[in-house]
């Protein structure tokens, strides 16, 4: 699975690269910091998944991932944010999934199983 990771924070985009570098069949192709960083990155790269910063700087999220999926359709997008009181707005505007940045790594690398599995189905 390529992987785009967005989030303003280069720890935790070092991070989320450092543990998924140890994942067969995951691959990080490119990380942004900004929003529009970000959708040159998915037009340039064509990852299957990008992992994004619910709160990235320089979008409206919600419209933002509309706009992701435009570029890319078939994208899969899993939102990432430390405040939990998130998870129904980045439901709501379409993510596929909502991950805390407090829950453990497992937590994430189960979800993008499931999401993997998902895709290998269809």
């Amino acid at each position: 699975m390529r992987i785009v990771v967005a989030d303003s924070q280069h720890k935790v985009r070092r991070a989320l690269k450092v543990l998924l570098k140890r994942q067969t069949g995951m691959e990080v192709v490119a990380e942004a910091s900004v929003a529009q960083d970000l959708l040159d990155k998915v037009n340039s790269h064509k990852p299957e998944l990008v992992l994004l910063h619910w709160r990235l700087g320089g979008a409206q999220t919600a419209e933002f991932v509309a706009e992701l999926r435009k570029a890319s359709p078939g994208l899969r997008v899993v939102a990432l944010s430390a405040r939990t009181e998130l998870r129904p707005a980045a439901l709501a505007a379409g993510v596929d999934a909502f991950v805390c940045k407090m829950d453990a790594p497992e937590r994430l690398l189960c979800v993008l199983q499931e999401l993997s599995a998902q895709e290998l189905a269809t």
